[in-house]
């Protein structure tokens, strides 16, 4: 493909609670054996981009080790390759990220040392499958500056997006970022398609001004000046910016559609993959409507839930429209019920924790293994 990637996964976000404090967002556990970045990661190798670059800052070591080997997305070549770009002091900047422009004029030398046309910037957050192809072809054909891929949301509250109107040609007359309040259902979806040297002028020109944010510096300030179009999308795509929104994008891939779409229809989603043997279930375990990932060891009743790697669920358990991160150990007679539990816990027998007014986070500093 004619493009490079960047997948920007660098920030902090104090809606994830407690989920964000020893993580980065794109690299929170999604459906059972994935990451929220192997979606965008996925999506660029699947559109034969050959060289991506991520942009990782704040509680970056999880990702970092996930992303230690090219391979599982298909990017060991000769000819492009993933690269990780963490901030780094120099003579002449000392700063960490101060925001999505400053992370890519922080690495302006990937984009300068590189020689395709053009350049597809996509979160990390987004859980979703594209051709961006098909985005690029429809960004050639408006001759557009800037290309935003955007969808439309009803049942979400549209005010944590940015939230954009375009007219009958498809140009975005009105884009704002995060409204109070809005008359609009079309949002940002966080990918962009533009030249390289456009962006490369675009983010220098930031820089100068000392302007660090791409969205508000590039797009809200240049929406006037320059030819930017929206590109819509009607298939799935949610992101996980809020410890709500996280819980629903799980629970939905409980939905034989959503599953079909991800997990069964090309082209598909790649993940790391850890040697685990599979799911166990022990005599009396009964398990209704869940995902239950590797390595897990069931004996009580799990329904409507999602069960990441190494999860053990103790005897008499129960579990109903739940998220169980990574290697939790969940004692007998425990119940959990509309929550998320946080990775690597140890839940104490007859333990009960249920989330009443929405959903609660479950973090446990039990010590599984003490001397």
């Amino acid at each position: 493909m004619r493009a490079i990637g960047i997948i920007l996964a660098g920030g902090n976000n104090n809606k994830m609670r407690e989920l964000s404090n020893k993580r980065a967002i794109a690299a929170m556990p999604i459906a059972g054996s994935y990451r929220s970045i192997d979606f965008a990661l996925s999506n660029m190798s699947n559109s034969h981009i050959q060289k991506v670059a991520v942009l990782t800052q704040y509680n970056a070591r999880s990702l970092n080790e996930h992303l230690m080997s090219s391979k599982w997305w298909d990017f060991g070549r000769k000819q492009g390759g993933l690269y990780v770009f963490t901030p780094t002091v120099t003579a002449d900047n000392s700063w960490w990220y101060r925001g999505t422009a400053d992370a890519i004029y922080q690495n302006l030398s990937f984009l300068k040392n590189s020689h395709e046309p053009y350049v597809v910037i996509a979160s990390g957050d987004g859980i979703y499958k594209l051709d961006y192809n098909k985005v690029l072809e429809y960004h050639i054909s408006k001759r557009a500056d800037v290309t935003v891929v955007c969808t439309d949301k009803y049942e979400d509250d549209v005010t944590r997006f940015g939230v954009l109107k375009m007219n009958a040609d498809g140009r975005i007359e009105e884009f704002d970022e995060k409204p109070m309040i809005s008359d609009s259902h079309t949002i940002s979806t966080g990918i962009y398609v533009l030249r390289r040297r456009q962006l490369i002028e675009m983010i220098e020109k930031c820089a100068q001004e000392d302007r660090h944010d791409f969205v508000t510096d590039i797009l809200i300030r240049y929406k006037n000046l320059k030819r930017i179009y929206g590109y819509k999308i009607d298939s799935y795509w949610n992101n996980i910016s809020t410890v709500e929104a996280y819980y629903k994008t799980n629970m939905d891939f409980l939905k034989p559609d959503v599953r079909n779409y991800f997990f069964k229809q090309e082209p598909l989603i790649r993940t790391k993959i850890d040697d685990l043997p599979p799911a166990k279930y022990n005599p009396g375990a009964k398990v209704k409507n869940s995902l239950v990932a590797s390595g897990c060891i069931i004996n009580g009743t799990v329904e409507n839930s999602v069960l990441f790697k190494k999860v053990f669920v103790g005897n008499n358990c129960v579990i109903k429209n739940s998220v169980i991160l990574n290697d939790v150990y969940l004692g007998d007679n425990t119940h959990i019920e509309n929550c998320v539990v946080e990775s690597r816990d140890t839940i104490r027998a007859n333990s009960c924790h249920i989330g009443e007014d929405g959903i609660k986070v479950v973090v446990e500093k039990n010590e599984r293994y003490v001397l």
